[in-house]
């Protein structure tokens, strides 16, 4: 018997020019905007929206969201417009949230927190994406740093869902090549761990299936190409599938690892997930073949090969060859040039395993698989 359900965003609007409904959008929503923004004053004048203005210069922290949060409440806020990467969206998702449910983070964070459920509605969202990457516009869950904590993790829950995406492909022109290779390859990443996730059901899977070739046939176009807009359009539109995909599919052993790592050192989100694919995969596709070599989940790594290299009789054992392939023609730098080593496997495994992202990875990994996948990382 299947059963599953899905949730996203309001609603939805994609194309170039998209950008030009952020102001009528936010009157209709309210009289009070904050713009919750890492875009640079170009991007904000292109939206003609009057509004005060909280910066998100880094990846959201709680003591940020705290600042958010008041921010807000002394601009008498009832409507928040997040433009920018997945950072400036998730700080936007998590500063409507607590406007309208208490001002602590930890009160609702999950795995660190007391992960409280939200009461009530959060403030009207409307998010624009000015890279293609996190598919954030569509997600119900902000992820947050807790420095103290050493991890990051998430503050989730359906109230988070935008009311408004406005998904605008010229708006990643002028992203630099290498903000468009780990952004593109985070897209990637969320797009198999959906399709191999245990959670995957056959709304989900359309998804991937759309998304997946998008990212094979442009990411390189649009690294080499920033000014490609039939590539940048293309990844606009793989990342908003990818969102919608893991939003009710999940994720898998590469967000697993990317939450500890993202907070004990200063590494980019979907670098850190593009340094880790490659190796996830195979190790994943090995622990199929060794204890479910009839299952499901080994199929689907057929059939996300044959969509990637774009030849019907690809195998699952020339996917991790081709990702390695694409993360060495990006560029993609190992985790050791963040500063992690060998001596942070053990502390790096043991809090991966309290990740909810593991929870949807297509087999359950031994400590020695997991391991390995960070060795073969650094």
């Amino acid at each position: 018997m299947i059963r599953f359900e899905f949730a996203t965003a309001a609603r939805i609007v994609f194309g170039a020019g998209a950008v030009s409904e952020v102001a009528p959008a936010a009157r209709a929503l309210g009289s009070h905007a904050l713009l919750v923004t890492g875009a640079n004053g170009r991007d904000l004048a292109e939206t003609g929206l009057e509004a005060a203005v909280f910066h998100v210069a880094e990846e959201p922290t709680v003591d940020l969201i705290r600042d958010g949060v008041r921010a807000a409440i002394e601009n008498q806020t009832d409507v928040i417009v997040a433009i920018g990467g997945g950072s400036a969206i998730d700080a936007g998702k998590a500063i409507a949230g607590l406007l309208r449910n208490g001002a602590e983070p930890l009160d609702y964070l999950e795995v660190v927190g007391r992960g409280q459920a939200l009461a009530n509605p959060a403030a009207p969202l409307i998010a624009v994406p000015t890279t293609a990457g996190t598919g954030a516009e569509v997600t119900r869950n902000a992820v947050l740093a807790s420095p103290r904590h050493r991890v990051k993790a998430s503050l989730r829950s359906p109230w988070l869902l935008p009311r408004l995406a406005l998904v605008d492909p010229e708006l990643t022109l002028s992203l630099p090549p290498a903000v468009t290779a780990s952004t593109g390859l985070d897209a990637l990443t969320q797009l198999l761990e959906a399709w191999v996730s245990v959670r995957a059901n056959p709304l989900t899977d359309g998804f991937c299936r759309e998304g997946l070739p998008l990212v094979a046939r442009s990411l390189r176009r649009a690294y080499r190409d920033g000014s490609d807009l039939p590539a940048r359009t293309d990844m606009s539109l793989a990342a908003l599938l990818s969102g919608l995909a893991l939003a009710n599919a999940g994720l898998g052993a590469v967000h697993g690892f990317a939450a500890p790592i993202g907070g004990m050192f200063d590494a980019p989100h979907g670098a850190v997930c593009a340094a880790l694919l490659p190796h996830v995969t195979d190790v994943n596709i090995a622990a199929l073949r060794s204890r479910d070599p009839e299952g499901e989940r080994l199929r689907r790594y057929d059939a996300a090969a044959a969509m990637l290299i774009g030849n019907a009789d690809a195998s699952a054992a020339e996917l991790p060859q081709w990702l390695n392939a694409l993360c060495e023609d990006l560029g993609i730098p190992g985790l050791a040039s963040y500063g992690i080593r060998e001596g942070d496997v053990a502390e790096l495994v043991a809090q991966s395993a309290r990740s909810s992202s593991m929870k949807g990875n297509p087999i359950p990994l031994t400590e020695s698989e997991l391991r390995e996948i960070l060795a073969r990382s650094l």
